[in-house]
C-alpha cells in the first residue's frame, strides 16, 4: 500500500510565495539601483542648473556695474572728489559748490535710477564718498567692517567680488572724524541711513532687511585704480528668488550658505522651522543668517533643538561635504537641518566664496520604490496566508478523518472483539483496549491505520506479530490474533497488562533496591533464554520494552514487549537467517552493544546480554550507562569507553558480586561477558541480596502503589523519550533517529 503525499497544494503556495519574496528582494534591489542612478541624474543636473543660473545672474550684474564704471564722467567725479574726501575733516565743508560727492552722488542717482538699483561709490581708501538709496547712510565713512577684506581684494587683484548677504546696522548720531577712517575704533560702522517706508523703528532698518552688493573696480583713461562701484542689490527678489526656481517634486530645496554654515538663502521651510523654535522671533524669523545648517542628530524633525544649542553640532553631510570643497552627490539618505533623510548634490562655488546644495526628501525621491516593495509584501503576505489556510484545513480534515476512522472502528467489531477505550497512540499505531465478544476476556489490539500505513510499516508489524507468536514463555507478551479488516486496516490482539513500564518505574519511584533488580532482571532471562534457543536475537531490549504488573494474582511479574527487532541469527543447520539486506546498525543508542554498532551482521545472544546490563544498571542508579548529549558521542562511548562503577552513581547499597555481574555484561569484548542468559541468571542468583524482595515485600510495595499513586493501567505502545532512548537505525552514511 502506497502512502500518499501529505498537504501537496499549501506546500506549493508556500514555495511560491518564497519564490515571489526572493524575486521581490531581487527587483527591489535592481530597482532601487536604477532609481539611486535617476536620482544621481537628476540631482547632479538640478545643481549644475542651479549654478548656472548663478553664474549668468553674477556675470550679468557684474557687466551692469562695468558698464556703469565706464561712465567718465563718474571716473572724472570720482577722481575729483577722492581727494577731497582723503583730506576731509569731521565734517563736511560747505562751499560754493556745495559738498564734494554732491554732484557725483547725484550723477550716480541719474545713472542708478532707470535700473532699480541702489549703489555707492568706494575710493580707494575704503571710504564711501558717494552713495544712492539704501547705504546713504555711510557717505563719508568707511565701508563695514565685514566688507573690508573684500574691497581689499578687489583694490588688490582688480577683479569683480560678491559681498554676501548682510544685514545693514542704524546710523549712529553724525558722521565724526573717527567714522570715516577704518581702524580707530575696529567696530562695524552704521550703514542704514534711517526713513523711508521699509524703515525701521527709530528710523533704522527694518529688522528683516537684507543686502547683496557686487562690486567692481573703478579705473581713469589709463587703467589706474580711482575705485570701486557697488551695486547694492536685494537678495529675496533676486539671489533667493534664483535659487528657488529649479526645485526637485514636491519637497526638492536649493540653498546657498557659507564657509560656517550659515544659510544665505532664505529656507522653504521657515514656517516649519519656526513652529520647532530653530528660528527666533527677531530679525523678521528669516533663516537668512540666522540659521546654521547643523545636523539636529536622531531626534529629528520631531524634536530638534533650538538654534542656540545648535552651534557646537557638526554640520550636516552634505553641507560638511561642500565645504570641504568640490562637488559630489549623496543618493543615499542623510539628516538635512531639518533632521528629515534627503538625497542632495553639492558644490563650493570658489568664485562666489559660497557652498551650494541642492536636496530631496528620500521618502519622496524613492516612493516607487517604495510601492513596489508594498505590492510584493502584499502578493507574499497573501500567499503565505493562503498556505497557512490551507494548512489549516488540511489538518483539520486530517484531524476529522481520524477521528472518523476511530469512531468507525469504536462503533463495530473487528471479528470477535469490540472496541471499547483508546489506552494510546504512537509513531505507527493506536492501541485500543478490546474485549473478545465470546470469552468477555480484555484485550489489547494495536492498529495500524490506513494513513500511516506503508508496505515497510505492514511488513514489520506482520514479522512482529509472526516471530512474537512463535514465543510462549510466561514473562513474554503473548500475541492472540492478527489480521486485516475490510478497509484494510492492520491489526493484532495481544493480552491486556496493567502496571507500567521499567522506564516509567525508576522515573516514578527512582532506582531500586539490588534485591527487586534481580527479581526483575532475572524473569527477563528467561523469556529471552526461549527466544536464544529458537534462534531468536531481541536486538531491543530496554526499561521502555519490559513491563512490570501484577499477572495472575503474582505481583511484580515482568512481560517482555516488542519483538520488531527480532532477529533470526541462526536456522537449524547453523546458518544465519537475518532479514534481507538488515546490515545496518539498529536499535536504542543508551543500550546498544559494541558489536551491534560495528558489526551487525555478527550479533548473537550476548548482544542481548550487553543491553539486560545496561538495563539492571539503570534500575539500579536511575542513570545510563553513558550519557551524552547527541547520537554519535553516545555511539562512540559505547565502542571505547568503560562504564563508571554503578556504587558511584547510587545512593542504594550495592554487593561486590551484583556490581562485577553488571559490569561482566557491559564488558566490549563479547567473549567476556557472560555466555547465556542462563548464566547470567545464575550469577544474579547468587548475590547476597537475592531473596530480599520476596512475595511479601513485592505484595506490600504493590499495596502502598495502588493507594497513594492510584491504580496505574497501561499496555503495550509505542514508546516515547528522548531521541536517545528511542529506536534507531543507523545507516552506512548516515545516523538518523
Amino acid at each position: 500500500m502506497k502512502r500518499k503525499p501529505v498537504f501537496p497544494t499549501w506546500i506549493l503556495l508556500l514555495g511560491l510565495a518564497v519564490a515571489v519574496a526572493l524575486a521581490g528582494i531581487w527587483g527591489s534591489q535592481r530597482v532601487r539601483a536604477t532609481l539611486e542612478r535617476m536620482v544621481e541624474s537628476e540631482l547632479e543636473m538640478t545643481l549644475h542648473a542651479n549654478a548656472q543660473a548663478l553664474e549668468i545672474w553674477m556675470t550679468n550684474q557684474v557687466r551692469l556695474a562695468m558698464s556703469l564704471a565706464d561712465d567718465p564722467q563718474l571716473r572724472s567725479g570720482l577722481l575729483a572728489v577722492s581727494g577731497a574726501a582723503v583730506s576731509i575733516g569731521p565734517r563736511w565743508e560747505r562751499n560754493s559748490g556745495g559738498p564734494p560727492g554732491e554732484d557725483l552722488g547725484g550723477r550716480l542717482r541719474l545713472k542708478l535710477e532707470n535700473l532699480g538699483h541702489d549703489g555707492m561709490l568706494v575710493n580707494t581708501n575704503l571710504v564711501v564718498v558717494a552713495a544712492v538709496g539704501r547705504g546713504s547712510g555711510r557717505v563719508g565713512r568707511t565701508v563695514m567692517d565685514s566688507h573690508h577684506d573684500k574691497f581689499v581684494e578687489l583694490f588688490q587683484t582688480g577683479r569683480p567680488v560678491l559681498i554676501h548677504p548682510f544685514r545693514p546696522a542704524a546710523t549712529a548720531g553724525p558722521r565724526s572724524g573717527r567714522e570715516n577712517t577704518r581702524g580707530s575704533t575696529g567696530r562695524m560702522g552704521p550703514f542704514w541711513n534711517g526713513g523711508g517706508p521699509r524703515g525701521g523703528a527709530g528710523g533704522g532698518p527694518p529688522d528683516d532687511l537684507l543686502l547683496m552688493q557686487v562690486a567692481v573696480p573703478l579705473r581713469d583713461e589709463n587703467g589706474v585704480m580711482l575705485g570701486a562701484l557697488a551695486l547694492v542689490i536685494d537678495p529675496e527678489r533676486e539671489f533667493t528668488r534664483i535659487l528657488s526656481v529649479s526645485r526637485l517634486g514636491q519637497s526638492g530645496e536649493s540653498y546657498a550658505f557659507d564657509t560656517s554654515g550659515r544659510m544665505l538663502s532664505r529656507s522653504r521651510f521657515e514656517p516649519q522651522l519656526k513652529a520647532l523654535g530653530r528660528l527666533p522671533d527677531r530679525a523678521g524669523g528669516s533663516s537668512v543668517l540666522n540659521l546654521r545648517l547643523s545636523d539636529p542628530g536622531e531626534a529629528g524633525a520631531s524634536g530638534v533643538p533650538p538654534e542656540e544649542t545648535m552651534a557646537d553640532r557638526p554640520l550636516t553631510r552634505l553641507v560638511a561635504a561642500a565645504v570641504e570643497g568640490g562637488q559630489g552627490v549623496d543618493a543615499g539618505a542623510s539628516r538635512d537641518y531639518r533632521g528629515i533623510a534627503v538625497v542632495g548634490a553639492w558644490q563650493w562655488l570658489e568664485e562666489f566664496d559660497f557652498g551650494l546644495v541642492v536636496q530631496q526628501d528620500a521618502a519622496e525621491a524613492y516612493r516607487p520604490l517604495r510601492v513596489l516593495q508594498w505590492l510584493f509584501q502584499f502578493l507574499v503576505t497573501l500567499l503565505v496566508l493562503a498556505s497557512l489556510g490551507l494548512l489549516m484545513f488540511s489538518h483539520t480534515h486530517l484531524v476529522l478523518r481520524r477521528r472518523l476512522n476511530e469512531a468507525e472502528l469504536k462503533a463495530r467489531e473487528l471479528g470477535q472483539y469490540r472496541l471499547e477505550e483508546k489506552l494510546g497512540e504512537g509513531g505507527m499505531g493506536v492501541v485500543y483496549r478490546a474485549r473478545h465478544a465470546l470469552m468477555r476476556r480484555p484485550t489489547a489490539i494495536k492498529l495500524l491505520l490506513p494513513d500511516r500505513a506503508s508496505p515497510e510499516a505492514i511488513r514489520q508489524f506482520e514479522r512482529e506479530v509472526q516471530l512474537t507468536s512463535e514465543l510462549t514463555h510466561p514473562n513474554t507478551i503473548q500475541i492472540f490474533d492478527y489480521g486485516y479488516t475490510p478497509e484494510g486496516i492492520f491489526y493484532y490482539v495481544m493480552e491486556y497488562l496493567e502496571g507500567m513500564s521499567l522506564k516509567d518505574l525508576v522515573a516514578r519511584f527512582g532506582p531500586v533496591p539490588e534485591g527487586r533488580a534481580i527479581h526483575l532482571m532475572s524473569q527477563v532471562c528467561e523469556a529471552l533464554h526461549e527466544a536464544h534457543q529458537k534462534g531468536l536475537v531481541h536486538r531491543d531490549v530496554k526499561p521502555a520494552n519490559v513491563f512490570v504488573g501484577r499477572r495472575g494474582g503474582i505481583p511484580d511479574t515482568v512481560k517482555v514487549l516488542d519483538f520488531g527487532l527480532v532477529r533470526e541469527y541462526r536456522s537449524a543447520t547453523g546458518a544465519d537467517t537475518g532479514e534481507p539486506g538488515d546490515c545496518g546498525p539498529v536499535g536504542t543508542p543508551l543500550f546498544m552493544s559494541p558489536e551491534s554498532i560495528n558489526c551487525p551482521s555478527s550479533i548473537d545472544p550476548r548482544s542481548d546480554i550487553y543491553s539486560l546490563g545496561a538495563l539492571g544498571y539503570h534500575l539500579v542508579t536511575g542513570h545510563h550507562v553513558f550519557e551524552d548529549s547527541t547520537l554519535d558521542a553516545v555511539l562512540c562511548r559505547q565502542l571505547s569507553e568503560p562504564p563508571r562503577s554503578p556504587a558511584l552513581r547510587t545512593a542504594n547499597a550495592l554487593t561486590p558480586e551484583f556490581e562485577r555481574t553488571l559490569l561482566s555484561c557491559l564488558e566490549k569484548d563479547p567473549e567476556r561477558r557472560p555466555q547465556s542468559v542462563r548464566e547470567l541468571r545464575a550469577l544474579l542468583m547468587a548475590s547476597p541480596r537475592n531473596g530480599d524482595w520476596d512475595a511479601a515485600a513485592r505484595a506490600e510495595w504493590w499495596a502502598v502503589c495502588d493507594a497513594g499513586a492510584g491504580r496505574s493501567l497501561s499496555c503495550p505502545t509505542d514508546a516515547a523519550g528522548s531521541d536517545l532512548e528511542v529506536t534507531v537505525s543507523v545507516g552506512p552514511a548516515t545516523r538518523r533517529l
